[in-house]
């Protein structure tokens, strides 16, 4: 996990929707937070939404990012957006470069996209993870594993449905945005890999829906083990069949390792887990 240090900048960045001038609030309390440890934030050129939910075209809000990672003084970078048009800069960017960089890059949600593209067009690991949690509903307990005890933000409840160990590289994310990759050469190969599903909204037919196409690619005859997180439209309003048992029933597989953990998602208390990176989970005795 990367630990920042006094001195350091990081890159603020919206590959995906724009953000509405009414989060500007936000974005300035955490720059604050950010300088109180000796951080500087460089924001992007274009981080509010001008024209319906673009900040910037695709190929714009690339090259921004492009130029974070050309950037040496950057350590780290972090989208701070969400939404529908993150898949829209992956055709611009120089994954050759960004291969050399080794610089770490955190994201969620609509994120996915990038998140994975990082891995299989440069295989570079990265963050799923939402910066503006620092300032969220639980920012003591977030500011406290971010800053002091960086290893710990990676270190999330889990509940074991299924088996008692996995192991394999991280991939996916939120369960919608992870299917925009389906059929393009960003879309992970799923042999042995862990596989992470989330999502902030949708009800029990969305779910089976996006379920059912993972099912019908194959990927759950691939995978070496399912992590679900949080899926907080579901859970929030207790639909039923819950997540867990929609899933198994469309899996229909009882050897397949997966566990449950309420630590990943859009929650402001969510922990962070590395796409691209090779992991080992194990139920604990």
């Amino acid at each position: 996990m990367i630990s920042l240090t006094q001195g350091d900048k990081v890159g603020f960045i919206a590959l995906s929707n724009g953000l509405d001038f009414k989060q500007e609030a936000i974005l300035r309390e955490l720059n604050q937070l950010l300088l109180s440890k000796g951080i500087n934030v460089i924001y992007a050129k274009s981080i509010y939404r001008l024209e319906t939910i673009y900040a910037a075209s695709d190929q714009q809000r690339a090259n921004q990012l492009m130029d974070f990672y050309k950037d040496e003084q950057i350590k780290a970078i972090f989208d701070v957006s969400g939404g529908d048009l993150a898949n829209g800069v992956l055709s611009y960017l120089d994954y050759e470069m960004i291969a050399k960089t080794k610089k770490p890059f955190f994201g969620y949600s609509d994120l996915t996209v990038d998140l994975n593209a990082l891995y299989t067009q440069a295989k570079q690991p990265s963050y799923l993870y939402q910066i503006k949690n620092l300032v969220g509903h639980h920012a003591m307990i977030q500011q406290k594993n971010f800053f002091y005890h960086p290893q710990s933000l990676l270190d999330f409840n889990q509940e074991w449905i299924q088996g008692s160990q996995m192991e394999g590289i991280t991939i996916g994310g939120n369960i919608r945005c992870f299917l925009k990759l389906a059929g393009t050469p960003y879309f992970p190969d799923f042999q042995d890999k862990i596989l992470v599903l989330e999502s902030l909204g949708g009800d029990v037919p969305k779910m089976a829906t996006y379920l059912n196409q993972y099912n019908q690619l194959g990927v759950f005859d691939q995978i070496s083990g399912l992590i679900l997180g949080t899926f907080t439209e579901m859970e929030q309003n207790q639909y039923q069949p819950d997540i867990v048992t929609l899933t198994q029933r469309i899996i229909q597989n009882d050897q397949l390792p997966i566990l449950k953990t309420n630590q990943i998602g859009h929650g402001s208390d969510s922990k962070a887990i590395m796409i691209g990176q090779n992991q080992v989970f194990r139920r604990e005795i």
